[in-house]
């Protein structure tokens, strides 16, 4: 397993996982296959390109496209896929739920045919812990029913399904990671840690759902990564891992935390109409993981102070992403008169 192909590796996540694997494996070879749609950026792996140009490529082409899967493929003598590229803001999977199936669950297929039929060595999902529904208490484990409530959150249900199917039906040798909310470095700035950090940066408000009162397991994407990592080389084949820090925090305490790190005023924030069909909590069960020999680095908390000081110092970053006319028709079309006084 050392010629990877990280299918989303442009997004956020993805482009952090490509950077950690290659700076942690001198041997391995990784091509990262991109549609480049609005959240997709080469901005994310300027530097990857910049340090390590005989074991890294880019190659543009969308997981839906079978072809351009297997000639990419074959052109770099992948043994490995590890999926990431999915549709994944729920608030946009409610106004077009359409790019989601035909990414996050066609595409999943796509995917799944290719490593089938050119007998890969391995193929890992990303998924979301979102896939368990709300969780009114307790902690969701890989065990549990899948309950899944938003556009998003069924299309990812349906890719892992795919998934295991595909390893009962065929012996695909597959493992799926569940992960919490990732926050990070290079986060498109729809997300709402980036959202918020970058709004308070410029004095705009924040536009926080509801009562604020949602429960959320804030990650820092690293950790993320290296329990990938982790499940990619001792994980059982044919098994889920849930990826979390174990705890969660009010989306109410995660915007007061990030006002008082920018020591930016409470009078900031503005209550809009909560999001349909929101999730009140999630919370994950991360001792299968753990016993694989991962623990989380960084509590939400930390996590949170850590993307913080990554956008205050990385403006080159996401001011031009903001300004732009894509995110500005966006943030327009989802927040204008959601306002409650």
């Amino acid at each position: 397993m050392q010629n990877l192909m990280v299918t989303g590796g442009a997004g956020f996540i993805g482009s952090n996982f490509t950077r950690y694997m290659l700076e942690k494996y001198p041997n391995y070879h990784v091509v990262v296959y991109d549609k480049l749609t609005y959240a997709g950026n080469l901005d994310n792996l300027k530097d990857v390109a910049e340090n390590f140009p005989g074991r890294y490529a880019f190659v543009k082409g969308d997981i839906c496209d079978a072809d351009t899967v297997r000639e990419t493929i074959h052109a770099h003598d992948v043994d490995t896929i590890v999926n990431f590229a999915a549709e994944t803001h729920v608030d946009r999977s409610i106004m077009n739920p359409d790019a989601f199936i035909q990414t996050d669950v066609y595409g999943t297929y796509v995917l799944l045919e290719a490593a089938r039929e050119l007998e890969l060595e391995r193929y890992h999902q990303i998924s979301t812990d979102e896939v368990y529904g709300h969780v009114p208490e307790g902690a969701s484990r890989e065990t549990d029913p899948v309950a899944p409530r938003s556009p998003y959150a069924a299309s990812k249900t349906s890719g892992d399904l795919m998934v295991n199917a595909y390893h009962v039906t065929y012996d695909l040798p597959v493992t799926i990671t569940r992960g919490a909310n990732n926050i990070g470095p290079y986060q498109y700035p729809e997300k709402v840690v980036p959202l918020f950090v970058t709004n308070a940066l410029d004095d705009v408000p924040l536009p926080l759902y509801g009562d604020g009162l949602q429960m959320r397991d804030y990650q820092y994407v690293v950790d993320h990564c290296e329990a990938i990592d982790l499940v990619l080389h001792k994980g059982q084949i044919g098994e889920t891992y849930n990826v979390g820090t174990g705890s969660e925090m009010c989306n109410i305490d995660m915007t007061h935390l990030v006002l008082e790190l920018l020591g930016k005023p409470e009078s900031l924030i503005q209550p809009v109409r909560d999001r349909l069909g929101h999730d009140r909590r999630y919370s994950l069960d991360v001792r299968k993981i753990c016993r694989l020999g991962w623990e989380p680095v960084h509590s939400c908390a930390e996590a949170i102070e850590k993307t913080v000081r990554w956008y205050v110092d990385n403006e080159w970053w996401w001011r031009p992403i903001k300004s732009g006319e894509h995110y500005q028709a966006y943030y327009k079309q989802q927040y204008e008169g959601r306002e409650i006084e």
